[in-house]
């Protein structure tokens, strides 16, 4: 499949401090684009048009690059729940096909966004990460995740795309399960976890030769302890299907060789137990990412004993910056180490946010080859506020 238009090129540079260089120049022009766009009369963004009459400073003019950024106000999720939803689509995309993708609605109104393309180039961005020995070109995908108004469904339908496979999805509710736990129904909850695993354990068993998969962390884990208790082995002899050599009680035992996983569950603790229980010590690749609709997908460095299973995320630079800001004050970056909370911005033309504060906390870490640009590590919901994101709910 081609690439999607609007991927940035990828930074240069012949040593770490020019790449950093380079990144920021890329990062400015990139801002400068997006902002005119999003506030010029004829391409705009009706809710920004508007929302620019409220401003002392003029954006088409005043906003030069990300230090510029400053200048907006710190976005308020509200902004996002309820509609018209149209009030998001820019002018210069008036003619597009445009989905929307839902986050949260535990409580009270979803957050709603608008996307045309977006998830698309997230997700070719992601792809280019992928070691294709453990994610094969052509191979099959099971997303256990979410599904429904968020848009990890065809999210990771579009990667197994990209990479020319064909994605198997299961159907999950989390708001259902957020609901039973905060209603203190803990069996029912757990009734619609070994309902979501016995839908992945019949892809499984269908002999659809799937090599890839999106999971959460408590899915890996569940899916896990199901494989363990011989509940793939029982599919099969159910369905008169003869059982492999070695049997099918470990996720290396289906054929699985790469996981795309996410979620805020991702501590070391976590990493480590998966790698050397779940994943036979690394035989099977995992690979973490932080992401949100919003955002898209920061992706980490490879996670491994090396450095104590220490999982550190970039955000897509140019088209999405993670900031680690002292809670107090939004203007103050904590220094490389400190603790912190995540401000997200992002910048594409189909969507357009300053500074939301993010539910999450975090180290801030310094760039590095791959990712010339700063990084968090230690992502965990906000010690102030109550919950995670949603993909960490299940």
């Amino acid at each position: 499949m081609k690439d999607t238009p609007g991927k940035p090129a990828p930074v240069t540079g012949a040593t770490l401090e020019e790449r950093i260089k380079n990144a920021k120049a890329q990062l400015d022009a990139h801002v400068r684009e997006i902002v005119r766009w999003h506030f010029n009369p004829e391409t705009g963004t009706p809710f920004w048009l508007e929302k620019a009459k409220t401003f002392d400073f003029n954006p088409l003019t005043d906003v030069n690059g990300w230090d510029d950024v400053k200048k907006f106000p710190i976005f308020e999720d509200d902004w996002l729940r309820g509609g018209p939803v149209r009030r998001w689509v820019p002018k210069g995309l008036a003619d597009r096909a445009v989905y929307v993708f839902e986050t949260g609605g535990t409580t009270g109104l979803p957050k709603s966004r608008i996307v045309i393309d977006d998830f698309k180039i997230d997700y070719e961005m992601m792809s280019d990460t992928l070691p294709d020995q453990n994610f094969p070109r052509g191979s099959n995908w099971l997303m256990l995740g979410p599904s429904g108004p968020r848009r990890l469904r065809l999210a990771i339908e579009h990667l197994a795309r990209y990479r020319g496979g064909i994605c198997f999805a299961i159907d999950l509710d989390p708001r259902y399960v957020v609901k039973c736990l905060k209603e203190r129904k803990i069996a029912e909850a757990q009734a619609y976890k070994d309902h979501c695993i016995d839908q992945a354990l019949t892809v499984l068993a269908g002999g659809h030769d799937i090599k890839c998969m999106f999971t959460t962390p408590k899915l890996l884990a569940a899916l896990d302890e199901a494989l363990r208790a011989g509940k793939l082995e029982d599919k099969y002899r159910a369905l008169g299907k003869p059982l492999p050599a070695g049997g099918l009680r470990s996720i290396k035992s289906t054929g699985i060789t790469g996981i795309f996983s996410g979620g805020t569950e991702f501590t070391p603790q976590f990493t480590r137990e998966a790698y050397e229980e779940m994943l036979d010590n690394g035989e099977v690749y995992m690979t973490p990412t932080y992401g949100n609709t919003l955002m898209g997908l920061a992706c980490s460095k490879p996670i491994g004993a090396h450095d104590g299973f220490k999982i550190s995320y970039y955000a897509p630079q140019p088209r999405a910056v993670i900031e680690v800001v002292n809670p107090k004050n939004y203007n103050e970056i904590v220094p490389y180490g400190g603790t912190g909370r995540v401000l997200l911005s992002t910048f594409t033309k189909e969507f357009f946010v300053p500074r939301f504060p993010e539910r999450d906390e975090g180290e801030r870490e310094p760039p590095f080859e791959k990712y010339p640009w700063d990084g968090v590590s230690g992502v965990r919901p906000f010690a102030e506020l109550a919950g995670g994101t949603v993909v960490g709910v299940y």
